[in-house]
């Protein structure tokens, strides 16, 4: 009778267990629409009991555990926000669920972030991504990355202003080579380059190039001083000597410093001289001593050829990209493109080892093994995708013809407890 009465208690484990398997689908195809929603899988584990005795058979039954099988990828979808974010492969965007700070730190696959009323970036459900803040320069700082600690909530502020202060001039001219002769005027030559200080305010750099007279001859020699307008101080003074034998007439022979020194010294590497007007440093790039394309001495006449230099004034936040590698870039309405933040990928040894939270969410758990943040498209992981999303990984065929078996297995383990009642009545007919 024991035996009997164990195909009874097999017959029930099958009918839970599938119950529990028909659970998992129905969850599977309700979030068959929900981004980013990684399915749940049931699996049956035999149970073996010890008959006690040869010859006899003892039915265990059937247990059934579920598992999420967040390492399966959903197919991505592309979206019209620049902030919507997927990962293209293995990792996991930073969330948590507030501005105030970055505990507790949660994983996400996929979001569409949008700024709230202070600039930082939710998605639909509250959630506040998270990354590193870029100095102001547009570089990011070293942080550690075995631990969320300098991670921030992303902030765009729409109505933001920045500078973006002048670094560079590149300037190429002529001077007349008649200048420098005994018997000329004298007169000096004077060029103005603008500038853009760290305020985005408009100023320039005035160079007053001046010929040397000598006695007999010909010096091809030029005075030059650099005079800044906001201060009107003399930030730079140099000699300038040009050759005037073939094969290399005309062109720059040297560039040296009177006593004492304004101004740094000239790089002949780069071809470069800086001057510094308060904390601001501007690199002029004259050209390269005996270069054909440097500063020159040729014919008669004063001309500026080209002047080129980079920065601008103060500009305001169009809109923002999210690149590959993670960085959230801002684009300014005169062009210029700086970084705002970078945006890392956790990863972690065993995906599927991650505790589900709502909102298609993750938590570091013992299963998982430990977080490291990665840069994103480094490493094991992949790109950080903008105006995109991941699709729910449910595939609604699989999970249909799933039900169906699920819906014959629960039938025959009903079948089975039928049957061992019908055979029980039995027994207890015999005493009739």
């Amino acid at each position: 009778m024991s035996t009997l009465y164990s195909s009874f208690n097999a017959g029930i484990s099958g009918l839970n267990a599938n119950s529990t398997r028909l659970s998992v689908i129905s969850d599977n195809i309700a979030n068959s629409a929900t981004a980013g929603y990684k399915r749940q899988n049931a699996s049956f584990q035999a149970m073996i009991l010890s008959a006690g005795g040869a010859g006899a058979y003892m039915a265990g039954g059937v247990r059934s555990s579920t598992m999420r099988l967040i390492d399966e990828r959903g197919a991505i979808s592309s979206s019209a926000n620049p902030t919507d974010l997927a990962v293209g492969g293995r990792g996991f965007l930073p969330v948590t669920t507030n501005g105030q700070g970055n505990t507790p730190l949660m994983l996400a696959r996929t979001g569409s972030f949008r700024p709230d009323a202070q600039g930082i970036l939710r998605n639909e459900h509250g959630l506040v991504l998270l990354g590193w803040p870029a100095n102001p320069d547009g570089s990011v700082a070293t942080y550690s990355r075995d631990t969320p600690g300098g991670l921030q909530p992303v902030q765009i502020n729409r109505t933001q202003f920045n500078s973006d202060p002048t670094t560079q001039i590149n300037l190429r001219l002529n001077l007349p080579a008649t200048a420098t002769r005994t018997g000329a005027s004298g007169d000096s030559h004077d060029v103005t380059l603008e500038y853009f200080d760290a305020l985005g305010s408009a100023e320039s750099l005035n160079m007053r190039f001046t010929p040397v007279i000598p006695a007999t001859g010909t010096s091809n020699e030029w005075t030059v001083t650099i005079t800044d307008s906001a201060s009107g101080a003399v930030v730079g003074e140099y000699i300038m000597q040009f050759d005037d034998t073939p094969p290399n007439a005309g062109r720059m022979m040297s560039i040296t410093q009177p006593a004492p020194a304004t101004g740094a010294p000239y790089d002949p590497v780069t071809g470069e001289l800086a001057v510094t007007m308060g904390s601001q440093t501007i690199s002029l790039d004259i050209g390269r001593l005996n270069a054909s394309d440097g500063l020159t001495q040729m014919a008669s006449s004063f001309t500026p050829v080209s002047i080129i230099k980079n920065g601008s004034p103060v500009q305001s936040l169009l809109s923002v990209q999210v690149d590959p590698d993670g960085m959230l870039r801002g684009i300014y309405d005169s062009g210029l493109v700086r970084a705002i933040a970078q945006i890392p990928l956790v990863d972690v040894p065993n995906p599927n080892g991650l505790m589900s939270l709502d909102y298609q969410t993750y938590r570091v758990s013992e299963a998982s093994g430990p977080m490291f943040l990665w840069d994103a498209g480094d490493g094991p992981t992949g790109d950080l995708l903008g105006f995109s999303r991941e699709e729910s990984a449910t595939d609604i065929a699989n999970e249909l013809t799933n039900m169906i078996q699920t819906q014959r297995a629960y039938s025959s383990n009903a079948k089975v407890i039928q049957t061992v009642d019908e055979m029980l009545q039995e027994t207890t007919n015999i005493k009739r």
